[in-house]
């Protein structure tokens, strides 16, 4: 078990993930990297057809923040130079909660993402309109 006493970043993988400045990073776990999805906790679904990770921050409904995504993708959004890193992926990922320990994790909270291996671009921004304010942080296969 992790000492949760000192600094964060001496808490194991969860403080080293709680360090992570920014809306995104990479942690090393093992001999992979995971990434980490940083800034505030927020509620957070994938998107595989954008391959976009949609963290919600304000908005009236999940229907509504999806759609507002979209809609942000498709008139090219700005994405953050500052938010921007390469990530090799060996086998598909989860995404998970970091408030549940990885051996603890029950099938209902985890959500199996399906990429094929290989390096991926990883991109970030903060974007709203009128109602829907998110975080969207894209995967493209790097070239």
């Amino acid at each position: 078990m992790d000492d949760n006493s000192g600094p964060v970043e001496t808490w194991g993988d969860y403080g080293r993930a709680c360090a992570v400045e920014g809306y995104i990073g990479l942690v090393t776990v093992g001999a992979q990297q995971a990434l980490v999805l940083g800034d505030e906790p927020a509620m957070t679904t994938y998107l595989p057809a954008e391959r976009l990770f949609l963290r919600w921050a304000a908005a009236n409904s999940e229907a509504e923040l999806v759609e507002a995504a979209k809609l942000a993708l498709a008139a090219e959004p700005a994405w953050d130079d500052d938010e921007d890193l390469n990530w090799e992926v060996r086998e598909s990922i989860v995404l998970f909660d970091s408030t549940i320990p990885g051996a603890e994790l029950q099938p209902d909270e985890r959500l199996i993402i399906d990429l094929g291996p290989g390096q991926y671009r990883v991109r970030a921004t903060y974007t709203k309109d009128e109602d829907n304010w998110m975080i969207l942080v894209q995967l493209q296969p790097a070239t």
